[in-house]
């Protein structure tokens, strides 16, 4: 086992910079951190009960009355933690541009009307998903599986794999001697990788702990020339539906850790401890960082609680104008259970752009059936048509896109609640009334 440490490296001028600042030579400093294997992560008895809490809180999602809706559930907040884990990383895209840019993808339609970075993080979902299925069912964890899911999240990316090269955050484009965090050098990177990989499939810390270490030794690693966030991010979901924490639901921590993004900086900072791995520094340091996750995820439960509750509250409201509208007709005001109409109804959350093809795909119906659905939800005002393709018309299912943007805003507010402070950090506008 190593001590955490800085090593000292040397940079070599280039002339290629545009400007003499950028074309500096000098020396500078790598962070190399400590094995994760048999590094000994003591806990302080405060911390430990903490850890326990909030394990609890997560566990009970899985447990509760409405645990049979959070597969459904798993979906809608798969889309939000896609969304933010994006803004993470600078790319903004609204829930509806995101929304024809699954349908795009599911459907193969050659329409062009979403943005390309609505299909970047469409292409993150469908990696998020991989991550918390295929990672988290396979019997190990490799260094090649995480490469693999590198290149998933970010296609077109020059460098794919393991960095070859010295990578740093902030400062200079051109070297790192002013940076803020210099990685290990590339030679370290495959070892600290094996380890990580190593630890990530075994069982020494409870979940939630191990989540956090995972991620941490990963984004200290930075094993990547781009993308290190999101996989990192997605390395966590991976961790936990491994363990069995969240067998259902992902716990949407992007969006708590973009609010408190500073907390978040100042965790990974503290984690970065220079000291015996058995110190008192040491041990301090990842009790900081530890505690920050732990925040996190409880108060990621603790939205997936309002989340189920919004959207038993929306698709209470569904059912209502449903039976309004049949009434109206003079039919029979609440639809079979197994009928097409009524599956649609629990199904929107999770999917709430679609088309007749979709509904066909998804329920297993026919083309007649799922357009006769759809135009009953049309008329009762509970999706609304858009014209997609040229031969194609979609349905919008308006009130979750409503959904997503209020709940938004209110992960964006420091108080989680934007009539008691604003959002903190650019955000989608109001839906117009």
């Amino acid at each position: 086992m190593r001590v955490g440490s800085w090593v000292e490296q040397r940079w070599v001028p280039s002339f290629e910079a545009p400007s003499r600042s950028g074309q500096r030579g000098g020396s500078y400093r790598a962070y190399l951190p400590d094995d994760l294997v048999h590094r000994p992560v003591v806990l302080s008895g405060e911390l430990a009960a903490r850890a326990a809490d909030v394990e609890a809180d997560v566990r009970r999602l899985s447990a509760a009355p409405e645990a049979s809706s959070l597969e459904g559930l798993a979906r809608f907040l798969l889309r939000s933690e896609a969304i933010a884990s994006s803004r993470i990383e600078g790319m903004q895209v609204s829930p509806q541009q995101l929304a024809l840019a699954e349908l795009a993808q599911s459907e193969q339609l050659a329409t062009t009307s979403f943005t390309r970075t609505a299909g970047l993080v469409a292409n993150n979902i469908t990696t998020l998903r991989k991550a918390a299925s295929e990672l988290a069912t396979a019997p190990t964890i490799t260094a090649a599986a995480i490469d693999d899911l590198h290149q998933a999240l970010l296609p077109d990316e020059r460098h794919h794999g393991q960095r070859i090269v010295q990578n740093w955050i902030g400062g200079s484009d051109w070297h790192p001697l002013d940076a803020q965090f210099v990685p290990p050098p590339p030679e370290r990177v495959g070892a600290l990788m094996e380890d990580l990989v190593q630890y990530a499939v075994g069982g020494t810390h409870a979940p939630l702990i191990q989540a956090a270490l995972v991620h941490a030794q990963f984004e200290t690693i930075h094993p990547y020339t781009d993308g290190n966030g999101r996989v990192g991010r997605a390395l966590i979901h991976t961790v936990l539906t491994r363990r069995g924490l969240t067998p259902f639901a992902v716990l949407p921590l992007s969006l708590v850790l973009l609010t408190r993004s500073d907390a978040y900086l100042d965790g990974l900072t503290a984690y970065r401890y220079e000291a015996a791995a058995s110190s008192d520094a040491a041990q301090s340091g990842v009790e900081t960082w530890l505690r920050t996750f732990l925040e996190a995820a409880d108060l990621a439960a603790e939205q997936v609680v309002r989340f189920t509750s919004e959207l038993a509250e929306l698709r209470a409201r569904w059912r209502e104008q449903l039976a309004a509208r049949r009434n109206a007709q003079g039919v029979r005001r609440v639809p079979r259970a197994d009928s097409a109409v009524a599956r649609l109804i629990e199904l929107l959350p999770e999917t709430p752009l679609v088309t007749a093809r979709t509904v066909q795909r998804l329920l297993a119906v026919s083309h007649p059936a799922a357009r006769a659905a759809l135009e009953e939800l049309a008329d009762a005002g509970i999706v609304v048509r858009k014209r997609v393709e040229r031969a194609t018309t979609g349905y919008f299912a308006r009130d979750v896109f409503e959904l997503l943007t209020f709940a938004e805003r209110r992960l964006a507010s420091t108080r989680w609640d934007t009539r008691q402070s604003p959002p903190s950090r650019p955000v989608p506008a109001l839906p117009k009334p």
